[in-house]
């Protein structure tokens, strides 16, 4: 794209250990209850994709300690004894102005006063796409040590919050800096902001070392670093391709897509039913349900958030409101490998913009592959299979700097290529029939 769109353009013109033999076993019980995981970013310029180039516009009068404080009594506010996780760039850690100086104390004493996550977001969201890997090896190592400086105490994050990060430097965050987790992909994003990653799973995973979109597929490519999703969208708007036909793909629970976009009401009502798609039916097909979303301390909407989080307590009162380390490392304790991986997601259109109130969309996601499905269920029609990848497929990432880090094989949602063309289950490759139906049986009626 020559003219790329970022979700604050929109608006305002229309996210080791050594490999052990018992990792491989089976897990004992699996990963049961509602979480929420909120994120706040701390910086100085919109987008610094690499320590000495920013591409972005400078918001150090948006980042001020007034501000910070205003994030976090929002949060307490809506959640008093809940845990959130703060996100430093590499400007905000090194800039000596007096402002950023007290907000770095004050990260510092909201994870004594409340045991907040301090953590590093490198490369504004984009690090693989702006800088090579061993760049931005070094720029971790030395930022994470900067905050346990920051921090005190031998103070040390379980997470590393990256929007996208690839393969490589998961496996270096795992087994040369002891973290176990890392925000490593934002779910569906394409055509949107500065960087393309469509293909993964949205729930918690293991990645591959041929590519940070593909679980890991045995001991071989196995990576112990728990990857997860940054921002959790509306899926029937994730389909779409970056703004396709003035919707906007990424429309979910962030505060820029729902409430800056649609207004307060139906905004809010927007945040909340992609939230339901999760601690409701989806708490019923997977066992447990996570939302999150990663917030700018610079785009406000702090009421908002108060607002959020009272309205999932009082509808949800046993979400747990958790650090984003804290629930990788819970998902790690139940899951050993991608062995067990069988998300499933089912959601119908809200209504808003791009969410067509008539359509319900399908999700199945495994180790083997994902599959999307589409359908009217005003009229109960066929559904239609929008995307298939499989993982079982060699996978490979760029090797040299470009926005494209998609995982794209047989069939994509969002239409990019010739192939992308949604079609009916049973008119994939018999060969693709069978992996479906051998582990969904209950679809073949459907095709």
């Amino acid at each position: 794209m020559s003219d790329i769109w970022t979700r604050r353009r929109f608006l305002g013109g229309a996210t080791s250990l050594v490999l052990q033999p018992q990792l491989f076993a089976a897990s004992h019980t699996p990963l049961t209850g509602r979480f929420l995981t909120h994120v706040s970013v701390f910086r100085v310029n919109q987008i610094e994709v690499t320590p000495a180039r920013s591409i972005g516009q400078d918001e150090s009068p948006d980042n001020s300690p007034a501000r910070l404080r205003s994030r976090r009594e929002a949060f307490a506010r809506g959640c008093p004894n809940g845990k959130m996780t703060w996100a430093i760039s590499w400007l905000a850690l090194i800039d000596q102005r007096k402002e950023y100086q007290e907000g770095r104390r004050l990260l510092a004493s909201y994870h004594d006063k409340y045991g907040d996550e301090i953590t590093f977001i490198p490369g504004g969201y984009f690090a693989p796409m702006y800088d090579t890997r061993e760049n931005n090896r070094q720029t971790i190592h030395k930022s994470l040590n900067m905050i346990s400086e920051m921090v005190g105490g031998k103070y040390r994050p379980e997470c590393l919050v990256a929007g996208f990060m690839d393969a490589e430097n998961q496996r270096h965050l795992a087994e040369d800096e002891g973290i176990h987790v890392c925000q490593g992909q934002i779910w569906s994003q394409h055509g949107i902001d500065h960087g393309d990653g469509d293909g993964g799973i949205c729930y918690p995973y293991y990645p591959s070392r041929e590519h940070y979109l593909k679980p890991a597929q045995g001991k071989a490519d196995f990576i112990d670093s728990v990857c997860l999703d940054g921002w959790t969208c509306d899926f029937l708007s994730a389909r779409r391709e970056g703004f396709e036909g003035g919707f906007n793909s990424r429309l979910g629970v962030g505060p820029i897509e729902a409430v800056g976009n649609l207004g307060k009401e139906v905004g809010r009502r927007e945040m909340i039913e992609t939230t339901a798609a999760h601690f409701d039916r989806g708490h019923a097909l997977n066992g447990f349900g996570w939302v999150t979303g990663i917030w700018e301390v610079s785009v406000g909407h702090d009421e908002d958030l108060t607002w959020w989080l009272q309205a999932l307590h009082d509808r949800w009162p046993d979400t747990q409101v958790i650090t984003e380390g804290a629930f990788g490392l819970d998902w790690r304790k139940h899951n050993a490998s991608n062995a067990a991986l069988n998300y499933r997601f089912d959601m119908k259109g809200t209504g808003a913009p791009g969410s067509e109130k008539n359509l319900e969309i399908e999700w199945f996601m495994n180790r083997d592959f994902r599959l999307g499905l589409l359908h009217d269920w005003t009229t109960n029609s066929q559904p239609l299979a929008i995307d298939f990848t499989r993982y079982d497929l060699p996978a490979t990432e760029p090797v040299g700097l470009q926005r494209e880090w998609s995982l794209m094989n047989v069939l994509n949602q969002k239409g990019t290529r010739r192939q992308d063309k949604p079609v009916r289950l049973s008119q994939l490759s018999s060969e693709d029939q069978h992996r479906i139906y051998a582990r969904y049986p209950e679809v073949k009626s459907r095709a």
